[in-house]
């Protein structure tokens, strides 16, 4: 398979290209960039830095990836941005470079899909299957877990951590962690319910999802404070898979969680 260039893009010598990869019109690839096998790159679109784009992967026209971070802190330092398979980048959106004061790349996982106006700030790490709906906006520092769904122009917090298949709605500014499992909405965000058909959809048996709702309960609605409702939750982890997630989610929490 060969390399489509369109004579207009500008490919530094020393960025590899993977084979079957397509670089659109006036699109600018920099000297530290590897794309992938079957990358498909549209017009206009600048990748730049220490960045690494996975096989399969879509990048729409006018998107900027691998730009220095947003930080007075940084001064230039090599951080890298990393970026699975199989993601699509849609219109105009902004992913940056980690910093050498967090975990020195900002990592984005596979089969992705991440509409136009995106911004994924420094030292973020996104897992698998995420679907970003238009201008969601990342400060650095965020951890999103694999299945996780934000709506249109949802802002997230610095350090926030969002849990496995949570879901966001539409405008709710996010600025405390989000348990796996959990619906969200509101100005601020508030938790809804457990993402019962977003389950349903992924295979999740009744007997799974009645154990999360049966979590959740415990950790809303119960009464008990949340450091009871972490012992009980993790007491029924332990015959129990799916709620070790929640598990794992106590163990990195730092900012508490929405209330």
């Amino acid at each position: 398979m060969t390399v489509k260039i369109h004579p207009t893009a500008i490919v530094d010598s020393n960025a590899v290209i993977g084979a079957g990869t397509e670089i659109g019109a006036y699109s600018i690839i920099g000297p530290k960039v590897v794309l992938g096998e079957n990358c498909w790159i549209g017009n206009h679109v600048n990748i730049t830095g220490n960045t690494t784009i996975g096989k399969g992967t879509k990048v729409y026209h006018f998107a900027s990836l691998g730009e220095a971070p947003q930080d007075k802190k940084y001064q230039g330092e090599d951080t890298k941005l990393i970026i699975g398979e199989n993601n699509t980048i849609r219109e105009y959106c902004t992913l940056n470079t980690g910093t050498v004061q967090g975990n020195g790349q900002t990592v984005i996982g596979n089969n992705n899909w991440i509409m136009a106006y995106v911004h994924i700030a420094h030292d973020c790490i996104i897992g698998n299957n995420v679907i970003f709906a238009n201008g969601v906006t990342l400060a650095g520092h965020i951890t999103v877990k694999d299945w996780v769904i934000l709506g249109g122009l949802v802002p997230v917090h610095q350090f926030c951590i969002i849990g496995e298949h949570a879901m966001i709605g539409g405008q709710t500014a996010v600025a405390q962690d989000v348990p796996p499992y959990t619906m969200a909405s509101g100005y601020r965000a508030e938790p809804k319910g457990v993402n019962t058909e977003g389950l349903k959809r992924r295979g999740f048996t009744a007997e799974q999802i009645d154990s999360i709702k049966q979590a959740y309960k415990i950790l809303y609605r119960n009464g008990l404070s949340y450091n009871e409702a972490k012992t009980f939750i993790e007491d029924m982890s332990v015959d129990n898979v799916v709620l070790k997630a929640y598990v794992e989610f106590f163990q990195q929490s730092t900012r508490g969680i929405i209330r």
